[in-house]
């Protein structure tokens, strides 16, 4: 089979959609030996197909094994019917008879056509995947496309490709509807052939971090740093900043002017509460920073990364939080064991350490 216009129509795809025409030859070639075999039942042999680009060819060929018995499979040839066709066949050989298909003209024009789609699309969808492969760890804006039982389908970018929001990337009590634009953030991408995806997040931490970064000139700058974030989706946020800078105002810098920058971030989570810790070098000091909002009497180290946090009798259940959490968030922020007490609680016990530090209450 001869069609140069065939092959000029891979050259063309080539320059056009930068697809490489090699991409195209095996799985052509299996797809026409395929569509051969289910048009021409019973046919002997195996079909197998070459194609030729520089002499602009297409050749089929009926090709069997040489094997050592009387009972010889579909595709199998025994020694004295493979000499039959070569004299010098042996087992083990592979013996190609090539032949014309009749009819076929229909079918491969239809199989081409497939296989180009196909290649179109997992060429495209793949160099889609390259530009945002060096997207993990951002935030993009998204349009949500659809919402199949508890995962969310969203389209990122200009529509080219679609996130997906997996339930344990979800916010508790946060809703998704059809046809709301959301911001996300990219957890991974994960490349897989056909099912290649971008995993998409809104209860990372890191998706308050880059919605701090838009909202807050500084921290773009390198004005501002972001030390650690720790968070409990849908409820609360601590976060620790610092500067290098001691003109610049840290914590002023993330809440703007009247509040403007942390409400923009607070209203993007849906009210969550975002508590701005200023870090400090001083573990102890650190400590008591973050279990902010509650006032902190003393803290005193205990063993290596634990101590103990005393507050006012008064202040005992704030400081502790809800079921824990703001204990637990500001364990999290400073990587340190907190044990939460009362000053009648911590002098009953008659705490005492060579580290300690103290902090007059407001």
């Amino acid at each position: 089979m001869v069609n140069k216009d065939f092959f000029s129509a891979l050259a063309d795809l080539e320059r056009e959609r930068g697809i490489g025409e090699s991409a195209f030859i095996e799985s052509l070639e299996n797809a026409l030996a395929s569509a051969y075999k289910k048009l021409a039942e019973g046919t002997p042999g195996k079909v197998e197909v070459r194609l030729n680009p520089e002499k602009c060819t297409i050749r089929f060929f009926f090709t069997y094994t040489v094997v050592d018995g009387d009972e010889p499979e579909d595709g199998e040839l025994t020694l004295e019917e493979a000499r039959e066709k070569k004299k010098s066949a042996k087992v083990g050989d592979v013996i190609s008879e090539e032949f014309v298909p009749k009819d076929f003209s229909r079918i491969a024009a239809q199989t081409a056509k497939q296989v180009v789609l196909q290649k179109i699309h997992e060429t495209e969808r793949d160099n889609t995947l390259s530009e945002f492969s060096d997207k993990e760890g951002e935030l993009l804006s998204g349009l949500i496309r659809k919402v199949d039982a508890r995962t969310v389908y969203i389209e990122l970018g200009k529509g080219q490709i679609e996130g997906l929001l997996l339930p344990q990337d979800q916010v508790p009590g946060e809703s998704y509807n059809t046809g709301d634009r959301i911001k996300v953030f990219v957890k991974r991408i994960k490349s897989g052939g056909r099912n290649a995806q971008v995993l998409v997040s809104r209860s990372a931490p890191g998706l308050v971090k880059r919605l701090f970064e838009e909202e807050v000139p500084e921290i773009k700058q390198g004005l501002v740093t972001i030390k650690s974030i720790s968070r409990e989706p849908g409820h609360r946020t601590k976060i620790a900043i610092s500067s290098e800078d001691a003109r610049i105002d840290a914590v002023g810098a993330c809440v703007g002017n009247k509040g403007a920058r942390v409400n923009a971030v607070v209203a993007e989570l849906g009210g969550e509460k975002i508590d701005i810790i200023p870090w400090s070098e001083n573990p102890l000091e650190f400590i008591a920073k973050a279990l902010s909002p509650a006032t902190v009497v003393s803290v005193t180290q205990r063993d290596e990364k634990s101590a103990v946090a005393v507050v006012p009798d008064d202040k005992l259940s704030l400081a502790i939080g809800r079921d824990g959490q703001n204990a637990r968030l500001a364990a999290r922020l400073t990587g340190w064991k907190i044990d939460v007490k009362s000053e009648s609680a911590a002098e009953k016990l008659n705490l005492v350490s060579e580290e300690e530090a103290e902090f007059p209450q407001e």
